[in-house]
């Protein structure tokens, strides 16, 4: 039996100690025993949500009371006198949004929340330095996440009018003021409240209402209106699939956490005595480990959410319900990714949708990397370890970015080259997220610094020269191809929205895949590929008025002499002219 390893000293720890007992058999510490306990309970309880207080057999503010309730208790379990911050912010933020002008009221919310939400993080570096013990401001970012989205989408749905709005935010857009009992449901329902993921208010309320299975005139009946049946799809197998997923994650962390150890990355036997090459394999290999304590997390948290009903998209291509609204990691897809875009839009995406909807949509284009980067980063507290993680992850975001432009056309003439590229680049894209990410993990500033400069700061290096050089000397993809793919995006998106979703869902190193919510897909070649044949017409329309334009251009640049006979705009007046007399 593998032996868990005994990650922290509870002594600053503030939950209910009642289940040391537990904690000791098992041998995890008590603050993730306790954590267990709640999760595990709220997947039962979220069934009971599902079908004892199902809408259609209870009121809304049943259920919104339920939920906050619950929420709650488990709060206090967790977290003891802590969990006076978990009422303390949402509270002054629901005073701010009742009381402030809808114009700035987005920004006076986010400036209390982050307020608060940084001097909690402080007082956790300040007393408690380095440790991972579960505290409060686990909860306090998710809150703030809650907090501020919303004010943002009152903002829009008061404030803004719905042509400058995005498809996401005028879907987002709230233009009714919640109430107390809807505020204080949404912050503190039990289903996310201690590990997320963030569900955008509108989405809640829709839950909780039962509009987000059926359409409101039926409200949870199983009778659509026309004499037709409607069976509520069951969220089971996808429940069961991410508790699976969930425990084989929590095994693969506890068997290999003990073999990578972060802290050794700062040790001097490290430093000194191993290769470039080892060193780069540990950074890839520890910071792998530590994922997969986020994915049991993650994992089960959506499972709790789809076991309540919440998380419902609609049904795929083979008629199966689809429960990943509000999914926060994808497993695979993040782990195989062939490029950093698609493995950031795979890795917390509850967080780059916060971030996206709060910042990269708002702000100058050309602010808006740096501008999100930051955010994340004051988000996560004050860790130099973060910052240093944010830094270079803005950094091979962009030389990523830009390196596929110039080499991913290259490799595309045959299968097995368009293989060798994707093998490739997913190697590539591990090691540049472990060279990345450790600081993340280590926390401490020298300890990363002198890891970096053992790394002779490599990537760095070429990051600087794929952005600023290479541009130079080597030619990237022909414009002719990108204005193909523009005319065949024509009449499926527009094509500006398109490319800053794209550019929007980079900026989140350690924070999505709410493409769908913009009705986008994830790549310009496969929008193109899947919308193309829904699009023809108007795409075909657009290709011809393309190619006009062209045809115009190249006549203005090169003349042709005028032959003899009539032009073809002559040839049409004069038919049109006979046609008149006859």
């Amino acid at each position: 039996m593998i032996e868990p390893p005994k990650f922290i000293d509870n002594d600053s720890y503030n939950g209910s100690r009642t289940f040391t007992w537990l904690a000791d058999i098992v041998g995890l510490s008590v603050d993730l025993v306790n954590f267990l306990i709640c999760q595990i309970s709220a997947l039962f309880l979220a069934s009971l949500f599902r079908s004892v207080l199902h809408p259609s057999k209870v009121s809304s503010k049943l259920r919104h009371t339920f939920a906050l309730s619950i929420g709650l208790a488990f709060g206090y379990f967790c977290f003891g006198p802590q969990a006076i911050h978990i009422a303390g912010l949402p509270a002054i933020c629901y005073i701010v949004i009742r009381t402030q002008d809808p114009r700035i009221v987005q920004r006076a919310v986010l400036l209390v929340a982050m307020s608060y939400l940084l001097c909690i993080h402080l007082m956790r570096q300040l007393y408690d330095y380095g440790s991972y013990a579960l505290d409060i401001t686990g909860p306090l970012m998710i809150i703030t996440q809650k907090v501020t989205s919303l004010a943002f989408s009152i903002h829009d749905g008061f404030v803004r009018p719905e042509e400058e709005l995005t498809k996401a935010q005028k879907y987002h857009a709230i233009r009714k003021m919640p109430t107390a009992l809807e505020y204080f449901s949404y912050v503190w329902h039990f289903q996310s409240i201690l590990a997320g993921p963030l569900v955008f208010y509108k989405d809640y309320i829709e839950f909780v209402e039962g509009y987000n299975l059926l359409p409101p005139p039926t409200n949870g009946n199983i009778d659509n209106g026309k004499g037709e049946v409607v069976l509520e799809p069951s969220p089971t197998k996808a429940v069961i699939r991410k508790v699976i997923g969930s425990l084989v994650c929590a095994f693969i962390f506890m068997k290999f956490v003990k073999i990578y150890p972060v802290k050794d990355m700062k040790e001097e036997d490290f430093l000194e005595d191993t290769s470039m090459v080892y060193k780069f394999w540990y950074a890839m290999m520890a910071t792998t480990c530590i994922r997969f304590k986020y994915y049991h997390a993650w994992l089960l948290a959506d499972a709790i959410c789809n076991n309540s009903g919440l998380g419902f998209t609609g049904y795929d291509k083979d008629g199966q319900p689809k429960w990943d609204l509000i999914s926060n990691i994808n497993v695979l897809s993040f782990e195989f990714s062939t490029n950093m875009r698609d493995a950031i839009q795979n890795w917390n995406c509850g967080t780059n949708r916060w971030l996206r909807t709060l910042v990269y949509e708002r702000v100058p284009k050309k602010y808006g990397t740096l501008l999100t980067f930051a955010l994340s980063a004051v988000w996560h507290g004050f860790y130099p370890g973060y910052y240093l993680t944010f830094a270079t992850g803005a950094i091979v975001v962009t030389a990523a970015r830009i390196g596929r432009r110039l080499f991913r056309h290259r490799f595309q003439s045959t299968q097995f080259t368009r293989m060798f590229y994707d093998i490739l680049t997913c190697l590539i894209t591990r090691v540049t997220l472990g060279y990345a990410t450790f600081p993340f993990v280590l926390l401490e500033f020298m300890g990363s610094i002198n890891l970096y400069l053992k790394f002779y700061l490599c990537l760095h290096i070429i990051s600087l020269v794929t952005i600023f050089i290479l541009p130079k000397y080597i030619r990237g993809e022909s414009r002719s191809r990108q204005n193909n793919a523009t005319v065949r995006l024509a009449g499926a998106g527009n094509v500006k929205d398109s490319a800053a979703t794209e550019g929007a869902s980079e900026t989140a190193l350690v924070a999505g895949n709410d493409l769908k919510e913009n009705g986008e897909e994830e790549e310009m070649d496969k929008h193109a590929q899947s919308s193309s044949r829904a699009a023809a017409p108007a795409a075909a329309k657009s290709g011809e008025e393309a190619r006009a334009n062209v045809r115009s251009r190249r006549r203005k640049r090169s003349p042709r002499p005028v032959r003899d006979g009539p032009t073809v705009q002559q040839a049409e007046g004069e038919a049109r002219g006979r046609n008149q007399k006859h």
